[in-house]
Protein backbone atom coordinates (compact mmCIF):
# COMPACT_ATOMS: atom_id res chain seq x y z
CA UNK A 1 0.00 0.00 0.00
CA UNK A 2 1.50 3.15 -0.73
CA UNK A 3 1.98 6.37 1.95
CA UNK A 4 0.70 9.39 0.68
CA UNK A 5 3.32 11.92 0.85
CA UNK A 6 3.31 14.77 3.58
CA UNK A 7 5.10 18.09 4.18
CA UNK A 8 6.24 20.21 6.87
CA UNK A 9 3.03 22.83 7.85
CA UNK A 10 3.28 26.01 9.61
CA UNK A 11 0.57 25.83 11.99
CA UNK A 12 1.20 28.88 14.21
CA UNK A 13 3.77 31.46 15.01
CA UNK A 14 4.29 33.94 17.59
CA UNK A 15 5.42 36.76 15.47
CA UNK A 16 7.64 40.14 16.24
CA UNK A 17 8.09 38.67 19.99
CA UNK A 18 11.25 40.52 22.19
CA UNK A 19 13.59 38.04 23.64
CA UNK A 20 13.79 38.75 27.52
CA UNK A 21 16.64 36.69 28.60
CA UNK A 22 18.95 34.17 26.93
CA UNK A 23 20.39 32.45 29.36
CA UNK A 24 23.87 30.07 28.17
CA UNK A 25 24.18 27.43 31.57
CA UNK A 26 20.56 26.16 30.84
CA UNK A 27 20.04 22.87 29.47
CA UNK A 28 18.71 24.33 26.21
CA UNK A 29 15.03 25.05 24.81
CA UNK A 30 13.41 28.04 24.43
CA UNK A 31 11.23 29.24 27.38
CA UNK A 32 8.07 30.67 26.29
CA UNK A 33 4.79 32.15 27.99
CA UNK A 34 1.71 29.65 28.25
CA UNK A 35 -0.69 32.32 27.33
CA UNK A 36 1.58 32.92 23.75
CA UNK A 37 1.56 28.94 23.44
CA UNK A 38 -2.01 28.47 23.68
CA UNK A 39 -2.58 31.46 21.25
CA UNK A 40 -0.63 29.81 18.91
CA UNK A 41 -1.25 26.22 19.38
CA UNK A 42 1.90 25.16 20.11
CA UNK A 43 2.63 22.32 22.51
CA UNK A 44 5.84 21.66 24.69
CA UNK A 45 8.26 19.77 24.29
CA UNK A 46 7.52 20.63 20.50
CA UNK A 47 10.03 21.20 18.29
CA UNK A 48 10.45 25.16 16.89
CA UNK A 49 12.01 27.44 14.49
CA UNK A 50 13.06 30.12 15.74
CA UNK A 51 14.19 33.34 13.47
CA UNK A 52 16.32 36.36 15.01
CA UNK A 53 15.11 39.41 13.49
CA UNK A 54 17.41 41.68 14.13
CA UNK A 55 20.46 39.69 13.34
CA UNK A 56 19.08 37.08 11.13
CA UNK A 57 20.02 34.31 13.07
CA UNK A 58 18.17 31.00 12.67
CA UNK A 59 17.69 27.90 15.01
CA UNK A 60 15.55 24.64 16.01
CA UNK A 61 15.08 24.22 19.32
CA UNK A 62 11.94 22.89 21.33
CA UNK A 63 9.46 25.08 23.58
CA UNK A 64 9.32 24.76 27.20
CA UNK A 65 6.44 26.50 29.37
CA UNK A 66 7.93 29.68 31.72
CA UNK A 67 5.02 31.17 34.35
CA UNK A 68 1.46 32.31 32.64
CA UNK A 69 1.30 35.64 31.50
CA UNK A 70 4.62 36.83 31.93
CA UNK A 71 5.46 37.88 28.48
CA UNK A 72 8.62 35.27 28.95
CA UNK A 73 10.96 34.86 25.66
CA UNK A 74 14.52 33.11 26.93
CA UNK A 75 16.62 31.14 25.17
CA UNK A 76 18.28 29.18 26.88
CA UNK A 77 21.50 26.88 26.56
CA UNK A 78 23.61 27.38 22.96
CA UNK A 79 21.01 29.21 21.58
CA UNK A 80 21.67 32.09 23.93
CA UNK A 81 24.62 32.65 21.75
CA UNK A 82 22.97 33.70 18.84
CA UNK A 83 19.79 35.80 20.58
CA UNK A 84 20.10 38.75 23.07
CA UNK A 85 17.62 40.47 25.46
CA UNK A 86 15.82 42.71 23.07
CA UNK A 87 16.28 40.72 20.02
CA UNK A 88 12.91 40.60 18.09
CA UNK A 89 12.19 36.56 16.90
CA UNK A 90 9.82 34.70 15.33
CA UNK A 91 8.51 31.33 16.83
CA UNK A 92 7.61 29.01 14.19
CA UNK A 93 5.77 25.20 14.68
CA UNK A 94 5.51 22.91 12.40
CA UNK A 95 4.15 19.53 11.99
CA UNK A 96 3.51 16.41 9.21
CA UNK A 97 0.05 16.92 6.99
CA UNK A 98 -0.62 14.41 4.15
CA UNK A 99 -0.87 16.91 0.99
CA UNK A 100 -4.43 15.91 0.76
CA UNK A 101 -4.89 17.37 3.71
CA UNK A 102 -3.51 20.49 3.54
CA UNK A 103 -6.27 22.73 1.73
CA UNK A 104 -8.77 24.58 4.42
CA UNK A 105 -6.18 23.49 6.91
CA UNK A 106 -5.65 26.59 9.48
CA UNK A 107 -2.37 28.03 10.37
CA UNK A 108 -2.49 30.91 13.42
CA UNK A 109 -0.06 34.07 13.77
CA UNK A 110 0.34 35.25 16.97
CA UNK A 111 1.39 38.82 16.71
CA UNK A 112 2.51 40.80 20.16
CA UNK A 113 3.73 44.18 21.38
CA UNK A 114 7.19 45.01 22.96
CA UNK A 115 5.84 43.29 26.45
CA UNK A 116 4.67 40.26 24.13
CA UNK A 117 1.21 40.67 25.08
CA UNK A 118 -1.33 39.74 22.42
CA UNK A 119 -1.97 42.15 20.25
CA UNK A 120 -4.00 40.24 17.71
CA UNK A 121 -4.00 36.77 16.26
CA UNK A 122 -4.63 36.15 12.70
CA UNK A 123 -5.80 32.37 10.62
CA UNK A 124 -4.56 31.79 7.53
CA UNK A 125 -6.71 29.23 5.62
CA UNK A 126 -4.69 27.19 3.10
CA UNK A 127 -6.06 27.20 -0.32
CA UNK A 128 -5.64 24.75 -2.85
CA UNK A 129 -2.68 24.19 -5.57
CA UNK A 130 -5.69 25.26 -8.20
CA UNK A 131 -6.73 28.20 -6.16
CA UNK A 132 -2.88 29.81 -5.54
CA UNK A 133 -2.57 33.54 -7.29
CA UNK A 134 -6.22 34.27 -7.23
CA UNK A 135 -7.05 37.42 -5.32
CA UNK A 136 -9.26 36.26 -2.89
CA UNK A 137 -6.01 34.15 -1.61
CA UNK A 138 -2.99 36.52 -2.27
CA UNK A 139 -2.64 40.01 -1.71
CA UNK A 140 0.05 40.13 -4.57
CA UNK A 141 -2.06 37.95 -6.93
CA UNK A 142 -1.08 38.73 -10.64
CA UNK A 143 -3.19 36.69 -13.29
CA UNK A 144 -0.58 35.14 -15.90
CA UNK A 145 -1.24 33.44 -19.44
CA UNK A 146 -1.42 29.98 -19.16
CA UNK A 147 0.40 27.13 -22.23
CA UNK A 148 -0.03 23.95 -22.24
CA UNK A 149 2.34 21.75 -23.92
CA UNK A 150 1.60 18.26 -25.13
CA UNK A 151 4.16 15.71 -26.35
CA UNK A 152 5.10 16.69 -29.30
CA UNK A 153 2.08 19.28 -30.06
CA UNK A 154 2.04 22.73 -30.39
CA UNK A 155 1.39 24.60 -27.35
CA UNK A 156 -2.52 25.06 -26.62
CA UNK A 157 -3.76 28.95 -26.23
CA UNK A 158 -5.53 29.34 -23.01
CA UNK A 159 -5.70 33.03 -22.85
CA UNK A 160 -5.58 35.68 -25.19
CA UNK A 161 -2.74 37.58 -26.05
CA UNK A 162 -0.56 34.21 -25.95
CA UNK A 163 1.10 33.58 -29.36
Amino acid sequence: MTQEATRDYMYGKIHRCTVTQADLHYVGSITVDPLLLRAAGILPHTRVDVVNITNGRRLSTYVIEGPEASGVICLNGAAAHYFSKGDLAIIMAYEQVPLSQIPGRLSRAVHVDEANRIVAIDEYITPGLDALGQPGNNRFAQAYPTRRHGAGDRAEQDNEGFA
